[in-house]
């Protein structure tokens, strides 16, 4: 057990997809996976481990932003030997080509966060990438089921209300697709234990048009990224 983590040895299989939200992590297991139990609801961050095709799968929820996100990957990659982490979650979009609903994959990681200034001692802009094997499989599987995934760069913010959105029209510019809180400190911490990562996100806000999902369509209806993300991570 870890701090944050209630699963014995073995509960947890190598590859975990991970929602923010710990009911979309129930979602998910209760509709796709196959047998899924719960190995921990440590502070109600709920953990479950099924089948998916035959093979063994968990999803873990890890709360919002970098900081909660990072607890929980720093531990299934570091003390119960997971090898592929997939973020499934929500993003904003930014870019007019991308509509609600879309399902986008995070080839990079741009981020407002100071964590990998302070990891590398004030003297890094560390760039944070996908694993390419795990992308080209996402690809591969969303070309299968004939959905749209939209292939580019993400933002990981630190804040989810700004007082700057001239910035966002700025990183729209230099082709960031969307903003989420995440991807580029899970995308740091497999790279640093040497694991797989990949963020897919569907759109619930466009920032720029001002349209968004409603708040049931943002924990359940992201079928589509989670069928994606399956099929990569059991490819």
């Amino acid at each position: 057990m870890t701090a944050h983590i209630s699963a014995k040895p073995g509960d947890i299989a190598e590859s975990v997809l991970l929602p923010g939200d710990p009911l979309r992590a129930k979602w998910i297991a209760e509709n796709f996976l196959t047998d899924a139990t719960r190995y921990t609801e440590v502070r109600n961050m709920f953990g479950y481990t099924g089948t998916y095709k035959g093979k063994r799968v968990s999803v873990q929820g890890t709360g919002m932003g970098q900081p909660s996100a990072s607890i929980y990957t720093h531990e299934l990659l570091d003390v119960y030997g997971v090898k592929t982490v997939v973020r499934v979650g929500s993003a904003g979009a930014i870019h007019d080509r991308i509509e609600l609903r879309d399902v986008v994959a995070g080839i990079g990681a741009s981020t407002n966060s100071s964590m990998n200034r302070i990891r590398f001692n004030g003297v890094v802009d560390y760039a944070p990438v996908a694993d390419f094997g795990l992308l080209r499989a996402s690809v591969d599987a969303a070309a299968a089921r004939g959905i749209n995934l939209h292939v580019g760069q993400l933002y990981s913010s630190d804040t989810f209300y700004t007082d700057a959105p001239e910035v966002e029209a700025k990183l729209a510019g230099y082709g960031i697709l969307a903003i989420e809180m995440e991807a580029a400190a899970i995308y740091t911490l497999a790279a640093k234990f040497q694991a797989r990562a990949l963020a897919l996100c569907t759109i619930s806000d466009h920032i720029l048009k001002g349209t968004e999902l409603p708040a049931a369509d943002r924990q359940e209806s992201f079928s589509e990224m989670v069928e994606i993300a399956l099929d990569a991570v059991t490819a």
